[in-house]
């Protein structure tokens, strides 16, 4: 994999850092990752995997724009009311970056097509509103041997964490909400800015695992708390129980 003299410019505040270098950046291109969820944390990773130059995104979203978004969804205007957030996104990312390739998916993910949908990817960022769709993409990544970062925010509470294959999501959350939505931001209201910020720490954590910035970050759980403005952090353990991966 190899970068052009287009790309050595476009990247050069990423290259010039030791940290990720050529040999990083030769990295981000060689990634293939799927985004499920163009919505509030989808449309800060979006920009920013697109941004950072990952080779390949698919961008996973059966939902259509509507006026509420718009407030936590800078990838949208008024005008695109009505059309598929996917196919949005996914202009916006070829407006943005000619070298990254980019597949929209205009479908909701679920138990019966996730494998299917996120097999070949090299990792998963999951931005989804509810459990059972959380659940069934991190059932899928651990069936596939895909690092996951899963990351949530509702009113000023946002969470993000990585996972790879154990301790994996469901170990997390148990089996409860498999059929059950979460309550919503619809419901329970969102302030956009936790979105944007929750929606670049995922990014970050991706590129970090991509890249191989730090130590393997899986098992980590990172609460962001909008009122105090602190973060914590605390360690999944494996469940021994779980169906997803407690023979992983």
């Amino acid at each position: 994999m190899t970068l052009s003299d287009d790309e050595i410019e476009r990247y050069a505040r990423h290259i010039v850092m030791p940290q990720v270098g050529g040999v990083g950046q030769r990295k981000l291109k060689a990634a293939d990752v799927a985004i499920i969820g163009a919505g509030g944390i989808g449309s800060a990773v979006v920009p920013a995997l697109a941004g950072a130059g990952v080779g390949k995104l698919t961008i996973v979203d059966g939902d259509v724009v509507e006026l509420a978004n718009l407030h936590r969804q800078p990838l949208f205007r008024e005008d695109d009311v009505g059309k598929p957030k996917a196919e949005l996104a996914a202009e916006f990312v070829r407006r943005l970056n000619r070298f990254v390739e980019v597949s929209p998916r205009a479908e909701r993910i679920d138990n019966q097509n996730a494998e299917q949908l996120l097999a070949g990817h090299s990792l998963v960022i999951d931005g989804s509103d509810n459990f059972a769709t959380r659940l069934a993409v991190s059932d899928a990544s651990v069936a596939l041997g895909l690092p996951l970062v899963s990351a949530a925010a509702i009113q000023f509470q946002g969470q993000v964490a990585h996972f790879r294959s154990k301790p994996c999501y469901r170990c997390f959350v148990g089996d409860a909400f498999d059929t059950d939505d979460c309550d919503n931001c619809s419901e329970l209201g969102v302030l956009g800015a936790l979105t944007a910020t929750i929606g670049s720490f995922a990014a970050l954590l991706a590129i970090n695992s991509i890249v191989g910035l730090s130590e393997d970050p899986s098992g980590q759980l990172h609460l962001f708390d909008g009122e105090k403005l602190s973060w914590r952090e605390i360690r999944i353990p494996a469940d021994p129980a779980c169906k997803a991966c407690g023979s992983a």
